[in-house]
């Protein structure tokens, strides 16, 4: 059990990449703590865990809100004594996101507010509580776009995840010394119903496609077997790094300096 005796809160546990991690980090003995705004997929998530017969509880949280990550990481530490994983995974891919010229404010506030304030909210309120429990482990959410580009455009998204990026090494180097590691799981494209709804033509699914060397989407319940190794003590010398998950196509496509 690669996470016995430790808590995890893992934001956007309702579907996808959060929703995996969740049942996986259960599963090997984590009491997990999933927060989203979708509360009815919540729910199903924690339903899910407790039927085989693991530890979760759902809380509703809005990452974009201050109050709320404060609250979540208080629900989490009152919950179950302590907090040693944080799982900043909540995140969205708008679907009006798009070039700079025609992508509106509403829709780059929106996925700033969300994917970069909430991680930032997320490790605001749970640095503390790590280091109440002597340290621990936080994983935050990119992307392979955020080295990349995107082929089909999504400025706002691909904006957010490169500052995920920058903040996690930042973090990672800030807190090196306290025993708090800090890494960003970076997915390449993935078949979760985020990214399928942005790329809702054959047409778009295959600009993407051409470019993975593996030649198909990434499944969730692989990024979530990439997160246990984050989350666990295995990944004890592991800090401020750029996780890449991405079926090979950031080898094939980033020159080395």
């Amino acid at each position: 059990m690669r996470l016995k005796n430790k808590t995890a809160l893992i934001t956007g546990g309702s579907s996808g990449i959060g929703r995996e991690a969740a049942i996986l980090f259960a599963r090997e003995g984590a009491n997990v703590v999933l927060t989203d705004v979708n509360d009815e997929g919540g729910q199903e998530t924690a339903a899910m865990i407790k039927a085989e017969g693991n530890e979760a509880t759902y809380f509703h949280a809005d990452v974009s809100k201050a109050s709320d990550c404060e609250q979540m990481v208080a629900f989490a530490e009152t919950t179950y004594g302590s907090l040693h994983v944080l799982f900043n995974n909540a995140g969205i891919m708008h679907s009006a996101d798009d070039d700079a010229v025609s992508t509106e404010e509403a829709v780059w506030d929106l996925t700033m507010n969300i994917n970069v304030k909430g991680v930032f909210f997320g490790c605001k309120y749970g640095i503390p509580a790590l280091r109440r429990a002597g340290g621990g482990s936080i994983i935050n959410t990119a992307s392979f776009v955020a080295l990349l580009g995107a082929a089909t455009p999504q400025i706002a998204y691909t904006a957010s995840k490169g500052a995920v990026l920058s903040m996690t090494r930042e973090l990672a180097i800030i807190h090196a010394r306290e025993a708090i590691r800090v890494n960003a799981l970076c997915p390449g494209p993935l078949r979760t119903e985020l990214l399928m709804k942005f790329l809702n033509t054959e047409e778009k699914k295959q600009r993407r496609l051409v470019h993975i060397p593996m030649g198909r989407f990434g499944e969730a319940r692989e990024m979530a077997q990439a997160a246990l190794y984050l989350a666990s003590d295995e990944s004890s010398y592991v800090t401020g790094t750029d996780f890449m998950v991405d079926g090979g196509i950031t080898a094939a496509y980033v020159t080395p300096l």
